[in-house]
């Protein structure tokens, strides 16, 4: 009997700790939502860059955008915030069907896969011309 109270004490604190993460939003998705939303994101991450074209993955993991000086920024999900580079010409960009692979300098950065769809083909262009 006291072994069933205590598993079930143990199963009572686990779900609180559960819902206490939950209402901190700790851990979970925390996907981009919108163009605005990455604009922003880029804005605190590089004081004063301002996106002018910005293209989300459809997944809501990254994001490429492109300010008015035609530097490109890429910007990903990493761990539970957002992590961003701009591009240089060591960067390099690689389509396979809606699909581009971006690698950046940084190679701690890792390289980014974004499901952009048709513009694919006009960023790879854009990145390989930096």
């Amino acid at each position: 009997m006291q072994q069933a109270i205590q598993v079930g004490l143990s199963l009572a604190a686990i779900l609180a700790l559960f819902a206490f993460a939950r209402y901190l939003r700790l851990g979970g998705e925390d996907r981009l939502e919108s163009e605005e939303e990455a604009r922003r994101l880029a804005e605190e991450a590089i004081g004063g860059f301002q996106a002018k074209n910005v293209v989300l993955d459809r997944g809501g993991m990254a994001a490429l955008l492109e300010d008015d000086d035609g530097r490109i920024m890429l910007l990903r999900k990493h761990g539970t915030h957002h992590a961003a580079r701009v591009l240089d010409k060591a960067a390099n960009a690689r389509c396979e069907g809606g699909h581009l692979t971006v690698s950046v300098s940084d190679r701690r950065f890792g390289a980014t896969t974004l499901d952009i769809g048709a513009a694919a083909d006009a960023w790879a262009q854009r990145i390989e011309q930096l």
